[in-house]
């Protein structure tokens, strides 16, 4: 339980400001779903197989299957990023100073 759970009513801008203990792992997760979610919606336009998407993807259809059931803790945001070049996506990053 975090700190949060002792307050009621409080409001969160994500699910995950109130899923993480620190604000760093919550930009972390959002980043990493962020991601999954835009590669999972590139793979399901592919109207592939999952051996032929795993291919693409240049990784294991196990490792494909993880990705599209949405296991988010077998993923890196460093691994996302590269899945999502792959897939043929282009990210950017936009970074902002944080409201006080």
């Amino acid at each position: 339980m975090t700190e949060a759970d002792d307050i009621p009513g409080q409001v969160f801008a994500s699910v995950w400001d109130a899923l993480e203990d620190s604000p760093s792992e919550a930009t972390n997760m959002r980043l990493r779903s962020e991601l999954m979610i835009a590669i999972r919606q590139a793979v399901a336009e592919w109207n592939a197989t999952q051996a032929i998407a795993a291919r693409r993807l240049e990784v294991t259809q196990p490792r494909l299957n993880d990705l599209l059931r949405g296991r988010i803790n077998n993923f890196s945001l460093d691994a996302l990023t590269v899945l999502a070049a792959r897939a043929g996506l282009d990210v950017h990053m936009q970074i902002e100073r944080a409201a006080a």
